[in-house]
């Protein structure tokens, strides 16, 4: 008796394994699966702006070479491209933190040899015409809000994608709901994504395994939005089947094993 629906994923034509240098940027998924390459000492820098959650504003955190104009509200100095957690109480912290993260970006990305872009949502808010990381609070008439057509991701993806031939890109559609946005919205948002995933490179397919393979809600957080550690590393076995070979799996298995048992003697 069949109780579940398989997704079928064919075993990658490229590997990644541990002479990789892997730079993951996008939505809190890019953070899960960072933290489980991180807990297996792969080399892998994990979103250097912070969670970003829309196509452009996760393209614009890989382009950007200058400190943007930043923003004093409610105390903190505050970078629109950027996540919550760069915003400072000075203006000159604010600076300096958003600049060593671009740094840090760029030198990740020049280095990477597979990057691995997760997009969360095509709803955007726009303040004075430009598409943001993060609204960081402000009032809800600061910004306009829309949802991004195919074509404008694909436009704004197709440039990068030349620029850097000789890296694996690999993307993926977070399978987190945006329920803010409604039901029906989440679901005209991801088919946007997926449609312009489908032009524009390698795919795996995180948001298929969580919607049909992993459908019960016993594979949710207490939020029933986001997956649960179970999903997250059922969905971790799935990425490792797909994209290592056997020998780079015994290792993430050996490495792993250390790293527990390093994290045990830390908090002792």
């Amino acid at each position: 008796m069949k109780l579940q629906t398989t997704v079928d994923i064919k075993p990658s034509d490229w590997k990644i394994g541990y002479e990789d240098k892997i730079l993951m940027v996008g939505s809190c998924f890019s953070d899960e699966i960072g933290k489980q390459m991180q807990q297996r000492y792969l080399n892998v820098t994990c979103n250097p702006f912070g969670t970003l959650y829309n196509p452009l504003s996760i393209a614009k955190a890989l382009t950007m070479t200058e400190v943007p104009e930043l923003i004093d509200y409610e105390g903190l100095w505050h970078s629109m491209a950027h996540h919550g957690s760069f915003s400072r109480a000075s203006r000159d912290e604010a600076e300096k933190a958003v600049r060593e993260s671009i740094e840090t970006m760029q030198k990740a990305l020049k280095e990477a040899t597979v990057v691995i872009v997760t997009f969360g949502t095509a709803w955007v808010y726009e303040k004075d015409g430009e598409v943001v990381g993060n609204c960081h609070k402000l009032p809800e008439n600061c910004f306009m809000r829309r949802r991004l057509s195919v074509e404008e991701i694909v436009s704004a993806w197709q440039p990068i994608l030349k620029r850097y031939p000789d890296k694996h890109w690999l993307f993926t559609v977070s399978p987190i709901r945006h329920i803010r946005d409604g039901l029906h919205e989440n679901q005209l948002s991801k088919a946007a994504l997926l449609q312009a995933v489908e032009q524009l490179g390698d795919y795996f397919p995180s948001y298929e395994i969580m919607l049909d393979e992993l459908r019960d809600y016993r594979f949710y957080a207490d939020d029933l939005v986001h997956p649960s550690s179970m999903a997250v590393n059922y969905i971790w076995e799935r990425f490792v089947d797909t994209f290592c070979t056997n020998q780079t799996k015994n290792e993430l298995v050996f490495q792993h094993k250390r790293w527990k048992h390093e994290h045990h003697i830390s908090l002792h």
